[in-house]
């Protein structure tokens, strides 16, 4: 298994991470009406599909074992519903009207995809809410440019 597989299973198992920050995280999100469940709006469920098939992708070329990939999946799905007691690792973003303009403004920019351009703005506005959260998981190449362009922290670094 790579690093960043190791650090991702760490990540998303490790109980000192559970709650108190995620938590903040979430009521900031929630603050500044970001939050999916916070009140009526279209949300931004992307990650909850698109993270295990990116996983799956990998095993099915040959990258990842069934094995390994059967585990990230599943450390993904208990961050991403939160595991025991803890709340979820994942705060589902909604697609507020700001989002759509700034989308707007990136495919002006990017060569983009526009379901691609709503992640990145809502990424970009995450961290203009919560400044911490400046890193972005991302394969696409594309897309991985265009957040660099943006300034966003990617994951997996290099």
């Amino acid at each position: 298994m790579n690093e960043f597989v190791t650090r991702v299973l760490d990540a998303a198992t490790d109980p000192d991470l559970a709650g108190g920050e995620a938590a903040r995280i979430r009521e900031r999100l929630e603050r500044a009406g970001l939050l999916a469940e916070s009140s009526a709006g279209a949300s931004a469920p992307r990650p909850r599909v698109e993270v295990p098939s990116a996983i799956w992708r990998k095993q099915r070329m040959g990258e990842l074992s069934a094995e390994d990939a059967a585990i990230l999946v599943a450390a993904f799905e208990a961050d991403y519903h939160g595991a025991g007691e803890g709340s979820p690792g994942f705060a589902p973003v909604a697609v507020r009207p700001v989002i759509l303009e700034r989308t707007a403004r990136l495919l002006a920019v990017h060569a983009l995809q526009a379901y691609a351009a709503i992640q990145l703005a809502s990424a970009l506005t995450v961290t203009e809410v919560v400044p911490e959260c400046s890193g972005f998981a991302v394969l696409d190449r594309r897309l991985r440019a265009a957040a660099a362009l943006e300034g966003l922290a990617l994951l997996p670094p290099g």
